[in-house]
C-alpha cells in the first residue's frame, strides 16, 4: 500500500505541476501586469506613475519567465513565474492584488475553519439522511411509498439550490423568524446562524444523492448472498443493515469522498447567501474584484484537495472490503 501511496502521490504531483502551469499561462496570456493595474486600481486617474507603484507593491515589476537582466541562477528566480507559481507548492501563496486584501495564506488558514465549520455538519448530515432515505425506499420497494419517493427525489433534483435558498431564508428568518437571514459570529451563537444554511444544503443534494444510493442498494438486493441470508431467517432490516449496506459502502465512499474538498474550500453558493466569510465566499470576492492572485491560489489549493481525497478514497475501500488490493 504505501507504493501504492507514494506512486499516486507523484501522479499528484505532476497534476499539480499541469494545472499551475495552465493556470498561470492562461492568466497572463489574458491580462498583462499593466492591464492587472488598471483593473485593481479602478476608478482612479490611471498614470503611468501609479501602474509602476502598484507593480512595485505586488511583485509584477519583474520579468514574467526569464530575467535576462541578471546572470547565473537568478534568471529564474527573479521573475514572476518562481514568486507567484513555483512558490506556491511551498504554500507561499503572496499577497492578494486588490487594494484592500492582504497575505493571501492569512485569509486562507482563517477562512478555512469558517468554511469546515459549516461544510462537516452538511457532509455528516447528507449521508446520513441520503443513505436512511434510499433504505427506507428499499425496504419498502415496488410499493406506493417507494414511488412517491423516486417522485420525491427526481422533483427535489430538478430544483436549483437557489430556490432551496430563497424560500428557506423567506419563510424561516423573515415570516417564522427562526434564525438570522444571515451573518456570522463565534461561541454558542454560531447555530443559530449555520443551523439554516446546513439543512438546505443537505435538503438540496437529498433528492440526487439518494435516488443513486437507491440504485445501487436495488442493485445489490438481487444478489445470491442476499437470497442466502434470508433463507437463514434474517429479517429484512438485518438483511439491508448488515448485508446490502455493507456491500454498497464502496460506490458511496466514491460519491461522499467527492464531496471532502468542499468541506475545506467551502460553498461557494450558500456561503455568499448566508453572508458566513468563508473560503467560498473569498473567491467570490476575489472573482468580483478580479483579484487574479487569490483565484490563482484557490484553483491550486482546490486541485491539490481534489488528488488527496481520492488517495483517501482509495485506502479506504482496503478498509470496507478486504478484496480490495492497492498495488
Amino acid at each position: 500500500m504505501i507504493n501504492y501511496i507514494v506512486r499516486r502521490s507523484l501522479y499528484g504531483v505532476l497534476i499539480l505541476i499541469g494545472v499551475n502551469l495552465a493556470t498561470f499561462f492562461l492568466f497572463f496570456t489574458v491580462n498583462t501586469p499593466d492591464d492587472m493595474a488598471r483593473l485593481n486600481i479602478g476608478g482612479k486617474r490611471v498614470t503611468p506613475e501609479l501602474i509602476a507603484k502598484w507593480k512595485v507593491e505586488r511583485g509584477y515589476d519583474k520579468p514574467l519567465y526569464w530575467n535576462e537582466a541578471k546572470a547565473g541562477s537568478d534568471k529564474l528566480t527573479d521573475t514572476i513565474f518562481w514568486e507567484r507559481s513555483v512558490s506556491l507548492f511551498k504554500l507561499d501563496f503572496g499577497r492578494a492584488d486588490s487594494e484592500s486584501a492582504g497575505d493571501i495564506g492569512t485569509e486562507v488558514a482563517r477562512r478555512m475553519w469558517v468554511s469546515i465549520q459549516l461544510a462537516l455538519p452538511i457532509f455528516i448530515l447528507q449521508i446520513i439522511s441520503s443513505v436512511s432515505f434510499a433504505l427506507l425506499l428499499v425496504m419498502f420497494r415496488h410499493t406506493a411509498l417507494d414511488l412517491a419517493g423516486v417522485v420525491f427525489c427526481v422533483v427535489m433534483l430538478s430544483i436549483s439550490a437557489l430556490f432551496y435558498i430563497i424560500v428557506g431564508q423567506y419563510l424561516f428568518s423573515r415570516v417564522l423568524r427562526l434564525v438570522p437571514i444571515s451573518g456570522y459570529t463565534g461561541g454558542l451563537d454560531l447555530l443559530r446562524f449555520l443551523v439554516l444554511p446546513v439543512i438546505l444544503s443537505a435538503l438540496s443534494r437529498l433528492g440526487t444523492e439518494a435516488r443513486l444510493y437507491r440504485a445501487m442498494f436495488l442493485e445489490e438486493i438481487g444478489k445470491d448472498y442476499v437470497r442466502t441470508a434470508r433463507a437463514k431467517g434474517l429479517a429484512e432490516t438485518a438483511v439491508l443493515f448488515r448485508h446490502v449496506l455493507r456491500n454498497a459502502m464502496i460506490p458511496i465512499i466514491t460519491s461522499a469522498g467527492g464531496y471532502l474538498p468542499y468541506v475545506f474550500m467551502g460553498s461557494l453558493v450558500f456561503e455568499s447567501f448566508f453572508g458566513i466569510p468563508g473560503l467560498g465566499a473569498y473567491v467570490i470576492e476575489a472573482i468580483t474584484k478580479q483579484d487574479f492572485a487569490v483565484v490563482r491560489t484557490m484553483v491550486f489549493v482546490g486541485s491539490l484537495l481534489y488528488i488527496a481525497s481520492y488517495i483517501l478514497i482509495d485506502i479506504a475501500y482496503t478498509w470496507v472490503d478486504p478484496r480490495v488490493r492497492l498495488s
